[in-house]
């Protein structure tokens, strides 16, 4: 039966790639194990014991360093930190671990991995800056200047580019490669204090606080479930191949961040403070999901509201 390697294993994709596991979600793929590692990844037993049944293992070992592999069927090489205040006080380093991670892997996967189906999760970062007037990213776009980002996105772009030239490189020669190219994300385990806005606005109705936008600008954001990322990610795996495919995986269901604020407040009966945004200034992040629903029959299944309920069922 197979077995299944995530590498990031304790992160939010990690977390909910373990919790879809418990539920029966994996079933369509016949997984019976979970390997999950991390540079701390038996620290998850003691955080988070509802993830960790007698068929998941715990793998302590950075990815970026290690000599060996674990025996798997299916990869996702989840490894890197979204975390904000990470990248403003060790900005190349964390740059630097992605890339070293990725080609550490990369180094070892024709090794260990040869015959695994291997998913790698890239960024919607990668895009670069692009004009107000392109409504979705699209995998066939021509790349925009990364040097107009801010501080932060710029280094995570960067090494997220370079990291999706070295896994292509896996496939010529010969593995089965695939690119998920992940945007915005809601679940049980999305962090509620660091800079992910719909986070942050969770933990706030949690709390009975009213909820706080800060945005001087008109944020268009889109949100997919963890269950759909979580299914997503193991179809582009099933489907990778030596040709690399690359897929956008996020909604493709835009809402300002106000909306947003607004949609959360309804769910916890908590007020709104705002202050006016400049309509001329748009900072629109959103994917097309046309190719990964055209060629993968893959669809959302559930809408905003439900999701942030679904997030919250167990506090």
């Amino acid at each position: 039966m197979p077995t299944l390697l995530i590498i990031g294993g304790t992160g939010f994709f990690g977390k909910s790639i373990l919790d879809a596991y418990k539920r029966g979600l994996l079933s369509p793929w016949n997984i019976d194990k979970v390997i999950a590692m991390s540079r701390n990844a038996t620290k998850l037993e003691f955080k988070h014991p509802e993830l960790i049944l007698d068929t998941v293992e715990l793998l302590d070992g950075d990815i970026s360093t290690v000599n060996f592999l674990p025996k798997s069927d299916y990869v996702i090489h989840a490894a890197a930190s979204t975390n904000v205040s990470r990248y403003l006080r060790h900005n190349e380093e964390e740059k630097q671990n992605i890339i070293k991670g990725t080609l550490n892997y990369c180094r070892l996967a024709p090794k260990f991995h040869k015959n695994c189906k291997i998913v790698f999760c890239s960024s919607g970062a990668i895009y670069g800056y692009q004009s107000k007037k392109v409504r979705y990213l699209t995998e066939g776009m021509a790349f925009g200047n990364i040097e107009k980002l801010n501080e932060v996105k710029k280094s995570y772009a960067y090494a997220k580019r370079d990291a999706e030239f070295a896994i292509k490189e896996l496939g010529q020669v010969g593995l089965n490669v695939s690119i998920a190219r992940c945007f915005s994300f809601v679940g049980k385990y999305l962090p509620r204090d660091q800079h992910f806005a719909i986070g942050n606005f969770i933990a706030d109705g949690l709390a009975g606080r009213d909820i706080n936008v800060k945005s001087d600008r008109r944020v268009y954001r889109s949100y997919m479930y963890a269950d759909d990322l979580v299914k997503w990610l193991m179809t582009l795996a099933n489907n990778s191949s030596p040709k690399c495919p690359i897929y956008n995986v996020g909604s493709d269901k835009e809402v300002e961040i106000r909306v947003l604020a607004n949609i959360v407040g309804e769910v916890f009966n908590v007020g709104i403070q705002s202050s006016e945004s400049n309509v001329t200034c748009v900072d629109r992040y959103i994917p097309s999901v046309k190719k990964i629903k055209a060629k993968l029959g893959l669809k959302l299944n559930l809408d905003l509201k439900k999701t942030i309920y679904l997030s919250i069922k167990d506090d």
